[in-house]
């Protein structure tokens, strides 16, 4: 494990390859080695169906001649002179960019903390096997629980070498291990489907196998023989936490620097308005320790800290790269990642912010409405707020959850969605974006 870890070679590795970028003409270059261990085990009924085992240590380099850029990729065993040649001779023939360039000296990180990303714990492809059989086991134990689309178990790391020619050279490791189940109720054209899972990076702290299996068999036993609803022009959807943490995905993506620099988010002139409830707050830290998605400094070498990207409902940061925040006019707040041979802005640890109410007087407050579980297709407009998505899920009567419903469509613009938004207080932060159970009035239904 331990030689697995020790980045040493690879940081030197990519240290000789910012000298002969230099050599080669390069004004400025920065070299990136993306690390990755994994292992997983599938099984389903009883039986082992795979069994994965994978690591690669993939090199980029990026090379600057003045406003031209380059990159280029190799892995492990690579000619380091011929690379560094190679990138340098595409940057000198590339069309020049205004915007591409390493992150300001002053910007860079000296010194990080340890976050408490990595888990040394080893965890055998048997270890994995059994977990997966154990869940599997414990959802087709519940009653209703009619077939299984199969288990899995999963263990493995992932982490991140820079080295940046004006004085930035850092590394650091993740690990990550899962649990997951998914299993079948009902028969025939009648068959219902649903499930759950667990991701953490400390072994100890996943949930026991056994209890994710009796959730996904209590979970799908809940949802068979769905109705359709009636249509309805003001309906209150409530969203699960599963399906909340992706509509908070859509809030990152319409404030993300990059798409407002495109003009392809709804937000793009937005800044310093309302465009949450009052009272509502969104988040992001890169510096939990042990955040889900937390790390020490970003793709660039540039630390962030906790913003508060909405506050009071008030947009008060776009997500920014140092390109992207160049061609915004604005600096770099270290949320550059990594994607191949690119750099582009991103969100760390998100959190919509809890509410004060728990999810079930929220429910209670809501009379009648929709219980939102799953949502399906991919309806989402972002430079419009254009949404309409299908969806799955319970309907709300008296205030209490009653009957499956299922093949409805709920639509409406999130501009007004986040302006009618209430969120409860039983949000689990286990996750890279964080959201509780919330309340959304005046949305469109269309079933029967």
């Amino acid at each position: 494990m331990s030689s697995e870890i020790d980045s040493s070679t690879l940081l030197s590795r990519a240290s000789q390859l910012i000298d002969l970028a230099r050599k080669a003409g390069a004004d400025a270059a920065d070299a990136v080695v993306v690390r990755s261990r994994s292992q997983s085990v599938s099984v389903r009924l009883g039986k082992v169906e795979g069994t994965e085992s994978s690591e690669s240590d993939d090199f980029s380099l990026r090379v600057f001649i003045g406003k031209r850029v380059a990159s280029v990729s190799a892995n492990p065993g690579f000619d380091l002179q011929a690379l560094a040649e190679r990138a340098v001779a595409m940057a000198k023939v590339s069309p020049e960019d205004p915007f591409a360039c390493l992150a300001d000296e002053a910007s860079l990180s000296r010194s990080y903390p340890d976050l408490q990303l990595l888990d040394t714990t080893e965890v055998s492809s048997e270890m994995l096997r059994e977990a997966a059989l154990v869940a599997e086991a414990a959802a087709l134990a519940v009653k209703g629980v009619t077939n299984s689309s199969g288990a899995g178990a999963s263990a493995g790391m992932g982490g991140l070498v820079l080295v940046t020619s004006h004085g930035f050279e850092g590394s650091y490791m993740a690990s990550r291990f899962g649990h997951s189940v998914s299993v079948i109720a009902g028969e025939g054209t009648g068959m219902e489907r649903d499930y759950d899972f667990d991701s953490r990076l400390y072994y100890a702290e996943l949930d026991d196998p056994s209890e994710i299996g009796r959730r996904a068999g209590e979970r799908v036993i809940k949802r068979v023989n769905p109705r359709q609803v009636p249509t309805g022009k003001d309906v209150t959807v409530i969203f699960d936490p599963r399906v909340a943490r992706g509509f908070v995905g859509h809030i990152a993506g319409a404030i993300n620097g990059a798409a407002v620099a495109r003009k392809s988010s709804f937000l793009r002139d937005k800044m310093g308005q309302q465009v949450l409830k009052s009272g509502l707050s969104i988040t992001d830290d890169p510096l939990i320790v042990r955040g889900p998605s937390s790390r020490p400094f970003d793709g660039e070498g540039v630390s962030g800290e906790r913003l508060v990207m909405i506050e009071d409902g008030v947009l008060k940061h776009w997500f920014l790269s140092t390109s992207t925040a160049r061609e915004l006019g604005l600096e770099t707040n270290g949320r550059g990642v990594r994607g191949g041979t690119a750099v582009s802005p991103s969100s760390t640890n998100l959190a919509l912010e809890p509410g004060d109410i728990s999810p079930e007087d929220l429910i209670r407050s809501v009379g009648n409405g929709f219980y939102v579980t799953e949502l399906i297709g991919h309806g989402v407009n972002m430079i419009t707020g254009e949404y309409s998505r299908g969806a799955t899920g319970f309907w709300i009567e008296n205030g209490e959850l009653t009957f499956p419903v299922s093949e409805v469509t709920i639509a409406s613009n999130l501009k007004e969605m986040f302006m009618r938004l209430t969120p409860a207080n039983d949000i689990d932060r286990k996750f890279g974006v964080a959201a509780p159970t919330f309340a959304i009035e005046g949305m469109t239904l269309a079933g029967q």
